[in-house]
C-alpha cells in the first residue's frame, strides 16, 4: 500500500471508530444498561424505571427500503427514539421463503440500533407461530447466538397470535423458543404475544411463563380498541408486565381518521403505568397508520410535508420525552 494512504486509511478508521463509540455511549442503551423485568415494570441495571418510546419499521418483505443504518439514525438523532422495532414478516414472502435474505434486512437495523445505542426488538412478524415453531428456534438461536451479548436487543418471538388459546397454544410455544433463547442468552428481554392479535392480556395472568424477564405483548389501534385499556389495568393489576410493541393512531385496519382524543387517553395510561411502546410504523404506504407519505426517503432527512399527521403526532410525543 502507498505509504502516504496508509496512514490516511489509518486515521479515517480511527475517526469512524471514534463517532460510533461516541454515539454508543451517548444513548440510552449506556445510560441504562441490560434491562430487566421487575413487577410489572422494566428497569434498568440500576433498578430505576425504564420507558423506552419508538417506531416499528414496517414488514420487511414489502417496505425493506427502510431497514438501513441512515433511517435508524435518523430516527434516533431527530425523532429521539430510543428503541426500533425491525417487524421481520414471516409468511408472505418472507422469512420461510427467503431466510438470508429478512436475516440481513434484520442485521442491518440491529447493528445500526448498537452503534448508535439505542434498543432493538427483533420481531418474529407472525400470525401462526404455532406453525412455525422449528422455524422459529432456528431464527432466534441464529439471532441471540450474534447479538445475545449486547443488551439493546430484545426478542419479541411471537407478534400477534390469532383467536387461539393462551395456555394450549401461545405458552407452549413460547416455552419452547424461550428454551432455545435462554441456552444462549440468559440476560436479555423477550416479549410473548397474547392471543386476539395480542390483545387479550386479561386471559394470560392465571397461566404466566416461568421466564421471569419476559413481558406481555399489548397492541392497540386507536380508533378501534376503545374499551381494551380496562383488559390491560386487570392484567397490570394481577401482575402482568406490558409492553405496547405495536399501535396505531387510527384505525386496526390503518385506516379511517387519526383519533387525537383516544391516542391522548393511551399515551397518558402507558406513562402512568410505565409501558414501553413502539408506533405502527415507517412506511411510505398509502394508510392512515403509515408515518410518512408516498416517496418519502427510506433513509430519513424528512421534511414536515413528507410525514402524516399520525406521523407528527407520533413524533412530537417523542420529542417531548426526550
Amino acid at each position: 500500500m502507498n505509504r502516504v494512504l496508509k496512514p490516511m486509511m489509518v486515521s479515517i478508521f480511527i475517526f469512524m471508530f471514534s463517532v460510533s463509540l461516541h454515539a454508543a455511549e451517548g444513548g440510552i442503551v449506556h445510560k441504562q444498561g441490560q434491562l430487566r423485568v421487575d413487577g410489572t415494570k422494566l428497569v434498568s441495571q440500576s433498578g430505576d424505571l425504564v420507558i423506552l418510546r419508538g417506531m416499528s419499521l414496517f414488514w420487511s418483505q414489502w417496505m425493506g427500503n427502510f431497514y438501513n443504518e441512515d433511517c435508524v439514525e435518523w430516527l434516533a438523532e431527530d425523532w429521539h427514539c430510543t428503541l426500533i422495532r425491525a417487524a421481520m414478516g414471516v409468511e408472505h414472502g418472507g422469512y420461510l421463503e427467503y431466510p438470508d435474505v429478512e436475516i440481513a434486512k434484520v442485521s442491518k437495523v440491529v447493528d445500526a440500533c448498537i452503534d448508535l445505542g439505542i434498543y432493538v426488538i427483533v420481531d418474529w412478524h407472525d400470525h401462526r407461530g404455532e406453525a412455525h415453531v422449528s422455524e422459529a428456534v432456528s431464527f432466534f438461536s441464529k439471532i441471540a447466538e450474534k447479538y445475545g451479548d449486547c443488551p439493546n436487543v430484545i426478542y419479541e418471538i411471537y407478534n400477534e397470535p390469532l383467536q387461539v388459546s393462551w395456555s394450549d397454544v401461545v405458552k407452549p410455544y413460547a416455552d419452547t423458543v424461550i428454551a432455545a433463547i435462554r441456552e444462549i442468552d440468559p440476560d436479555n428481554l423477550i416479549i410473548v404475544g397474547t392471543p386476539t392479535w395480542s390483545q387479550d392480556v386479561d386471559s394470560v395472568f392465571l397461566d404466566p411463563l416461568m421466564d421471569s424477564n419476559v413481558l406481555y405483548a399489548l397492541h392497540f389501534y386507536a380508533g378501534t380498541h376503545l374499551t381494551l385499556r380496562s383488559k390491560a389495568l386487570t392484567a397490570i393489576q394481577n401482575g402482568l408486565p406490558l409492553f405496547v410493541s405495536e399501535f396505531g393512531t387510527c384505525n386496526a385496519d390503518g385506516n379511517g381518521d387519526v383519533n387525537v382524543e383516544e391516542m391522548e387517553a393511551w399515551m397518558q395510561f402507558m406513562e402512568d403505568h410505565g409501558i414501553s411502546w413502539c408506533n405502527w410504523s415507517i412506511a411510505d404506504k398509502a394508510e392512515t397508520s403509515a408515518a410518512l407519505s408516498a416517496g418519502a426517503s427510506p433513509k430519513g432527512g424528512w421534511k414536515e410535508d413528507e410525514i402524516t399527521l399520525s406521523g407528527k403526532l407520533i413524533k412530537n410525543y417523542l420529542q417531548c420525552n426526550k
